[in-house]
């Protein structure tokens, strides 16, 4: 069996034995009825290099980024964490069309960043989830890290955890309505991770609590999962597992285990879960992608492979559709891309037939009204992307893509580090 080491959606693999995978709690047959065939190109997405150029022979490892107006100028800003520089860096708009890229913080192999005003004074801080090594390891290296604004933004850094399981994921909510800001934990670890979550006691002092013993969680994501008004968390767990786990929040900060899907297939290679009303019936879904490929298996081995969508039926009960094939599908994201009043998917591709210059590394997939969806290749340059967010950087109301570049594998062309895609759409009428 495979055991898959995940830094923070789709890192790097040991392959290492294991004992068979206990069966899931549910088991769904793709639902091949949303897959429309394949469309033409995408030729509304305009791309730019920005930040820091790639320096000598660098092989960028871009974990993670967001977009978020850090200094609140206006201006969509990104923010970024490279695994290879071991920072987190701030790549500043200003002027508009103008970017600049800073280091907010040194911190090793850095894996996951949210941009939260996490002290409740009016400006955006920062909360970082490092692993501490890139590569798999059960020593205890992983940290979580807030860098407090001062409102001039000059930022501080607080280790609220350290010496715990590498952290693949970090994410800020009141989680015991006690009026500050908890953290929800991916404790990815190697063979002895778990998720988790870190009560604030005040003071910059925090307690681990720990919901679920297995390793390989990839992402703790915050969401009112059943519509009860109460923050509960949805964490994706790889390795062997590849299941989606619900923490239902009794408000308290005290939660229930809840299983909401699982694969019969321990190589399923989980690598990103995002929460979005894709339907838009009122309660959050779950868009699911498993690309995990740096298990250095040939590009296109593994044929199920892609994106797929937990539509959320109520009382804890999801259905499973496939919506789309993608060798190395990664960080899918949710946005109408093309202006048409219904949800799109955009996703990466971080492990592609790279020797074939046309593979593709960034496709949407395009929404119907009906969720069937029809994919259209974006770019196939840079390639290894693992990581894309998606927001109105140009403020012309059309969301666009920005997506950072792991390079851990070959062929080490067409590389880059952070690189945004315009959307230059003209809105769709049905």
């Amino acid at each position: 069996m495979t055991r898959r080491d995940r830094a923070l959606g789709a890192i790097l693999i040991l392959l290492v034995s294991a004992s068979a995978c206990r069966a899931p709690e549910e088991t769904v047959s793709p639902d091949r009825a949303s897959m429309l065939p394949p469309g033409a190109p995408s030729t509304f997405f305009a791309s730019t290099a920005i930040g820091d150029p790639i320096r000598g022979d660098e092989r960028p490892r871009m974990a993670n980024l967001v977009i978020a107006d850090l200094d609140a100028d206006g201006l969509p800003d990104v923010i970024a964490c490279d695994a290879l520089r071991n920072r987190v860096t701030w790549v500043r708009q200003s002027p508009a069309g103008t970017y600049t890229e800073t280091t907010l913080a040194e911190i090793m192999a850095p894996a996951h960043v949210q941009a939260i005003d996490f002290d409740g004074d009016g400006d955006l801080d920062v909360v970082v989830a490092a692993l501490g090594v890139l590569m798999p390891s059960n020593n205890r290296v992983g940290s979580v890290i807030v860098l407090e604004n001062d409102g001039r933004e000059h930022f501080t850094p607080h280790v609220v955890a350290d010496r715990i399981a590498r952290v693949a994921d970090a994410e800020a909510a009141d989680l015991d309505a006690d009026g500050d800001l908890d953290i929800a934990l991916a404790d990815f670890g190697y063979d002895d991770g778990d998720t988790s979550w870190l009560e604030n006691k005040g003071g910059w002092k925090f307690e681990q609590h720990v919901l679920l013993r297995l390793s390989g969680t990839i992402n703790a994501v915050v969401t009112d999962v059943n519509n009860d008004r109460r923050p509960d968390i949805v964490a994706l767990v790889s390795q062997e597992w590849e299941e989606i786990w619900a923490f239902v929040n009794d408000g308290q900060g005290h939660f229930t285990n809840r299983m909401l899907w699982g694969s019969t297939n321990p190589d399923f290679g989980s690598s990103w879960i995002s929460i979005a009303d894709l339907d838009r019936d009122g309660d959050p879904d779950i868009v699911y992608s498993n690309g995990d490929a740096f298990d250095y298996a040939p590009a296109n081995s593994r044929p199920w492979q892609g994106v797929q969508w937990l539509e959320n039926l109520g009382d804890l009960r999801f259905a499973f559709h496939r919506i789309a094939d993608l060798s190395g599908a990664s960080s899918p994201q949710v946005a109408d891309l093309d202006g048409d009043g219904d949800l799109d998917v955009a996703v990466a591709s971080a492990n592609n037939d790279w020797d074939h210059a046309a593979a593709p590394s960034l496709v949407w997939l395009e929404n119907n009204g009906r969720q069937q969806f029809t994919a259209h290749a974006i770019a196939s340059a840079p390639t290894h992307l693992i990581t894309l967010a998606v927001g109105d950087m140009n403020r012309d109301g059309k969301p666009d893509l920005v997506a950072g570049g792991m390079h851990i594998s070959r062929p080490f062309t067409r590389m880059g580090r952070i690189t945004l895609w315009t959307n230059n759409a003209a809105p769709t009428k049905r």
